[in-house]
């Protein structure tokens, strides 16, 4: 557009973008939009060469919103784009170049312009600027064609018909990108939008019927992560000295608005960005995760997310019920292989929830795979680097995992599966341990970190719930897997003691419990001396005896107390019962983890049974806690069997000789004595209105994540830039 164009700040001059954008009507047939359209540098990859663009042809832009209903030029514009789609499929099996690089570069502009004027103005004015008739200049119909429905449908024929090649790979993901710009008019609205132009189009009318194929497109294109091809295959080539290439004219055409990119940047996006080897791949992803969080229409449930629901494997012979809309078949197996490679993305991991939470027949077909490890490591993996995550990913691991262990088989089968060397496990070398395990310590270290650092009651609470799910089910837990349950769980009965004190006795200068904390490494395990353990279990008594009498009462006028005794130029105090509390939850559930256990697989986890023989005198001072008493009687029976065996065996017995002895002893042990507790059992379910977390977080992902889609963040309403 202009062979004189060589900086992007000419770009407002180019006679080109001010002929389309000014007060003259430009005809479909017009020589104008060849010439328009013959640019010849790769469209912009990145956000950052999206926003130079989108800068320097603000003026221009803005003369287009002004000028377009009167002129109908942006309509004209997309009227040769539908013209030439039509063609489109021959072309590339006819290997057309140029008519398929003139196509990609009229969608390119006008996703670029659609993009402003969703930013810039109503869905009544945008619908407007969409429905202008050229048989009466400068007026408005309501017999009008609309143009907006017409091109979505376009868009959607496009993505799902035209084969995947070379040539046309650059128009496949444009197709897809400008989809999800035709959405984006969520992002500019703080409230979620449950009525809009997106629900008039594209839950009904004819854009309806491509709804399962369109589906299965996008989920292919993940499936596939297909590279872009190589530099200079699939673009149109660049001009030779003597000037432009043509197409089909005898004039010279200007070498290209866009040739001002190859000033630098156009290639960097690959370099800055590894993670995203396939465009098309990406885009699909996050396209498929908008179009399946959009809210129900007020008479029409969302199609795409009961497309999402209801597919089954293409080993399926069974056929759907006549129930189900936009049903269809996909190889299950190249999903699964999909989603165990890519789960190192915040929208893979979000594919993986939606499909093991809504689509039953994947569910099914993941828990019953022999392979589960290559599933379950990436997830753990996720959740052990948790301070390098952002927390709407860790909470999407969390409960994939959840979901997963509402499953006996798999809580079964996991302790079965033994790896070997797990090289991103720091804290200790675990050269061989089995997968239950590692699970086991992952989801403890989660918890631990949360309870220091973000303190989130959501996070531990699902945490705790996995745990318990798979206790019934623990089978040959690895030694340090067994320590850390009991050492984790012997840290809060010992922070529970401390916060205790301070409760009671917020001016006390006695430093006996101060130092027993201070005595606790950052792992967690425990350092304290046995005298130490005497000095806790009488002080913990005589707590416990007044706690037992009145328990509400004396937490609430302690804290009163304390919070009384401060003046206003202090440091608040703690809120020292409402931690009281969290701690007491935590407790209680890992006291009924060890429980379950316990009752009904003792005779296969003799490392935990040791591990609560080392540690027996701290919870034997919490025989008597009104809270934990019930819970506390079979711990305590267990606790004093084997101590009594160990007692009779002698003194100074090895490692092997006591692990020996607990073999031996669970036999004897009569299992009648143990209390029945109700099995510890947690469903996932969502919360209500879950679109109001999941359309904020989905949108977050397609402004960080997309290629080549660039907002100006002072626009977003949606969420606020540092949200995760």
């Amino acid at each position: 557009m202009g062979s004189n164009s060589s900086r992007i700040s000419d770009l407002p001059k180019n006679e080109y973008l001010k002929k389309l954008s000014g007060t003259e009507s430009v005809s479909e047939n017009d020589p104008f939009w060849n010439q328009l359209l013959s640019f010849s540098f790769p469209a912009p990859t990145s956000s950052t060469e999206l926003k130079l663009l989108e800068e320097a042809t603000i003026s221009v832009c803005k003369s287009l919103v002004e000028n377009n209903p009167r002129t109908g030029n942006l309509a004209a514009l997309i009227k040769v784009f539908l013209s030439r789609t039509k063609e489109l499929k021959l072309s590339a099996e006819c290997q057309n170049h140029i008519f398929i690089w003139q196509t990609h570069n009229a969608l390119f502009i006008i996703c670029c312009l659609l993009k402003i004027f969703i930013c810039e103005m109503s869905e009544e004015e945008l619908q407007l600027h969409f429905t202008y008739e050229e048989k009466s200049p400068g007026s408005y119909s309501s017999d009008s064609e609309d143009l907006l429905e017409e091109l979505l449908c376009c868009l959607m024929q496009l993505i799902t018909d035209i084969p995947l090649l070379d040539i046309t790979y650059e128009i496949s993901v444009e197709a897809i990108s400008t989809m999800v710009v035709f959405l984006s008019c969520q992002l500019f609205h703080k409230e979620v939008l449950r009525q809009s132009i997106s629900h008039k189009y594209l839950m009904r009318g004819p854009c309806l019927p491509y709804t399962s194929k369109l589906v299965k497109t996008l989920l292919y294109n993940f499936i596939r992560q297909e590279k872009p091809p190589p530099l200079g295959s699939h673009v149109f080539p660049q001009q030779s000295d003597g000037g432009g290439l043509l197409y089909g004219l005898a004039s010279g055409v200007a070498t290209g608005l866009w040739t001002v990119f190859t000033l630098g940047g156009v290639g960097s996006k690959a370099a800055a960005s590894p993670e995203l080897p396939s465009p098309l791949a990406n885009q699909s992803l996050l396209l498929l995760l908008v179009l399946a969080n959009l809210t129900d229409a007020p008479d029409a449930p969302n199609p795409y997310r009961q497309a999402i629901m209801s597919f089954k494997n293409t080993q399926d012979s069974s056929s759907f019920p006549s129930s189900i809309p936009h049903a269809f078949q996909i190889n299950f197996n190249s999903l699964y292989t999909a989603l165990c490679e890519q789960q190192t993305s915040d929208q893979a991991t979000l594919l993986l929830y939606t499909l093991l939470h809504q689509n039953s027949n994947v569910r099914t077909y993941m828990l019953a795979r022999t392979d589960m490890e290559n599933l379950v490591l990436p997830i753990l993996e996720i959740l052990y680097h948790v301070e390098e995550r952002n927390s709407h990913h860790v909470y999407m691991a969390l409960i994939i995992l959840l979901i997963l262990t509402e499953d006996d088989g798999f809580n079964r089968s996991i302790h079965e599966v033994i790896l070997k060397n797990i090289t991103w496990y720091s804290e200790r070398v675990l050269t061989e341990i089995s997968l239950g395990s590692l699970l086991i310590l992952v989801v403890i270290r989660t918890i631990q970190y949360n309870m220091t650092r973000t303190r989130d009651k959501y996070l531990h609470t699902n945490c705790l719930a996995a745990l318990a799910n798979m206790s019934a089910q623990f089978r040959s837990l690895h030694q340090y897997a067994a320590q850390r349950i009991i050492s984790y769980t012997c840290r809060h009965l010992r922070r529970y003691v401390y916060v205790l004190d301070k409760l009671y006795f917020p001016h006390s200068h006695c430093s006996t419990l101060q130092h027993c904390f201070s005595a606790l490494s950052d792992n967690g395990e425990e350092l304290l001396s046995l005298t130490c353990s005497h000095i806790l279990r009488s002080y913990a008594a005589s707590l416990f005896s007044l706690l037992s009498k009145k328990h509400n009462k004396v937490l609430e006028q302690a804290t009163q107390s304390l919070r009384g005794s401060v003046s206003s130029s202090d440091v608040p105090p703690p809120d020292y019962a409402q931690d009281l509390n969290v701690i007491e939850e935590v407790i209680r559930m890992m006291l009924e983890i060890i429980n379950s256990c316990l009752t009904n697989s003792l005779h296969h986890n003799p490392n935990l049974v040791y591990a609560l023989l080392y540690k027996r005198d701290l919870f034997e001072q919490f025989q008597t806690h009104p809270s934990f008493e019930d819970i506390m009687q079979n711990i305590d029976l267990v606790i004093t069997f084997f101590s009594s065996r160990l007692l009779q065996a002698g003194a100074e017995l090895s490692v092997e000789r006591v692990l020996e002895i607990i073999k031996q002893g669970v036999v004897a042990l009569p299992k009648d004595r143990l209390k029945k507790f109700p099995e510890l059992k947690f469903k996932y379910v969502e919360e209500e209105q879950p679109e109001e977390f999941f359309i904020p977080y989905v949108w977050s992902l397609v402004y960080n994540s997309a290629v080549g889609l660039y907002w100006n963040p002072q626009d977003i309403q949606l969420f606020t830039m540092d949200s995760d």
